[in-house]
């Protein structure tokens, strides 16, 4: 359902900014009080699921009033901005404008776009976007309707009918939706309900979310005030990373295993690949070759887990995430079918990724649906690492930095090269024996240069 916004213009609500999310940090203002901007003028930088999202006016107005501060988590649903209309009617409350966000009306439709829609409607939670339609008006498909039953007037079947924002309050509750009693038109599942269905009191749900939207309680423990140089808020990339490692490492049960592999002749095969080409060439796409191989020959490290549902996730896609580091956070970009690939498109691939991450224009669709994510910490000097895995992903492999080593080989000693790499797993999903018989697969092919790109 799209986010309804006001006939009168007088606020602008914030929409959904991508499928699923609920929430984002302000990151700056681009406008002030008192400008007058124009329709699509982009009035507020936003930061969702480590993009960088530029949020426009939907219309041409007076800005009145900012709705927030850098750093502050906005709720979709929530107030962003107010506008200075002139004539009659006036501007509504902040109550009022939450009720009606949350109490949205279902129109009148005739019966034949009832039907269509009933046939082609999806189950989505939001469809509104910021690229999207956010003043087109809210419709209904009767294969979500509640319907009621007669004998004591409550809904038994179908999905309930919420906002994301109510939904979100409902969820924190513990309460499943499905069971609470819409009053709202059509249905509708309101805020009041979910507090009604509680037996709670009827404060507002805004202050329950942000209480609950802290990732980690406060420190109960005395921090030493003395010698700070500065003080960094977790802001940005930077609190979504924290975000997205707490929730790895308290899901995931992690266990690492390592090993050296001998890269002397695919280091060889690599100057004479980027000789041909004319063009600096590293190490790094010939690792994704292997991994591809690897993740077909051993397709449970190939997976996501639903936790929500208990289930594992075998894919039938290699989407490779390559962990990139930035001015900014670590951000990780996903090649898409990478084991269909050249090894010049994955050179390529990653090189033009890694240059969106850093100066933040990589679009949001290419920060999800990894399946599988290569961290080449030797770019800066590691070798060993315990990577830590990219949940939703059941594996994630660390390539250290190859250096020269004395190796020996049918009984004669000889210079060689090799490449240090660290495989991280969920033991709930890959066993131990798994893991090592993924990573000497991914060994074996890159010290077979022949096998691996012939």
């Amino acid at each position: 359902m799209a986010t309804k916004q006001p006939a009168d213009k007088s606020h602008f609500i914030l929409p959904d900014l991508g499928e699923g999310v609920h929430e984002a940090e302000l990151i700056k203002w681009r406008v002030e009080p008192g400008e007058t901007v124009e329709e699509h003028q982009t009035i507020a930088e936003m930061e969702t699921d480590k993009a960088l999202v530029e949020v426009p006016t939907p219309w041409a107005g007076v800005i009145k009033e900012l709705k927030g501060k850098p750093g502050e988590i906005i709720n979709v649903g929530s107030i962003l901005v107010t506008y200075d209309i002139s004539g009659g009617g006036g501007a509504q409350t902040d109550k009022q404008v939450r009720a009606e966000s949350v109490e949205e009306a279902r129109p009148p439709m005739k019966e034949q776009a009832e039907a269509k829609q009933s046939e082609d409607a999806g189950d989505r939670e939001d469809a509104g976007t910021v690229v999207g339609n956010v003043s087109g008006e809210l419709t209904i498909s009767q294969r979500f309707a509640r319907r009621q039953d007669t004998s004591n007037g409550k809904a038994t079947q179908g999905k309930a009918l919420a906002t994301p924002a109510v939904r979100r309050i409902a969820r924190e509750l513990g309460v499943d939706i499905n069971q609470v009693p819409g009053s709202g038109r059509g249905g509708r599942v309101t805020a009041s309900d979910v507090e009604a269905f509680t037996g709670g009191d009827s404060s507002a749900p805004a202050t329950r979310a942000a209480a609950t939207a802290s990732p980690k309680p406060r420190p109960e423990i005395a921090i030493p005030t003395d010698g700070i140089a500065q003080r960094i808020p977790f802001r940005g990339v930077r609190r979504k990373i924290a975000q997205a490692l707490d929730l790895s490492v308290k899901t995931a049960i992690h266990f690492t295993v390592v090993d050296e592999v001998d890269v002397t002749a695919l280091d060889a095969k690599r100057r004479e690949y980027a000789a041909v080409l004319g063009q600096k060439l590293s190490l790094l796409p010939f690792i994704c070759i292997a991994v591809s191989k690897a993740l077909r020959k051993h397709p449970a490290i190939n997976a996501n887990v639903d936790d929500a549902n208990e289930e594992i996730l075998l894919k039938s896609v290699v989407n490779l995430g390559i962990a990139v580091d930035t001015d900014h956070g670590l951000m990780v970009p996903v090649l898409a079918n990478a084991d269909q690939m050249s090894l010049v498109q994955l050179s390529e691939g990653v090189g033009e990724l890694a240059a969106q991450c850093r100066n933040r224009s990589v679009p949001r669709e290419q920060l999800t649906g990894g399946t599988f994510t290569i961290s080449n910490v030797g770019s800066y000097g590691g070798m060993f690492a315990t990577p830590i895995i990219n949940y939703p992903e059941v594996g994630i492999l660390a390539a250290g930095r190859a250096y020269e080593k004395v190796l020996t080989k049918n009984g004669s000693f000889y210079a060689g090269k090799v490449l240090p790499l660290s495989l991280s797993c969920d033991h709930r999903v890959v066993d131990g024996a798994e893991g090592a018989r993924f990573l000497n697969t991914v060994r074996k092919l890159l010290e077979d240069p022949t096998a691996l790109v012939g």
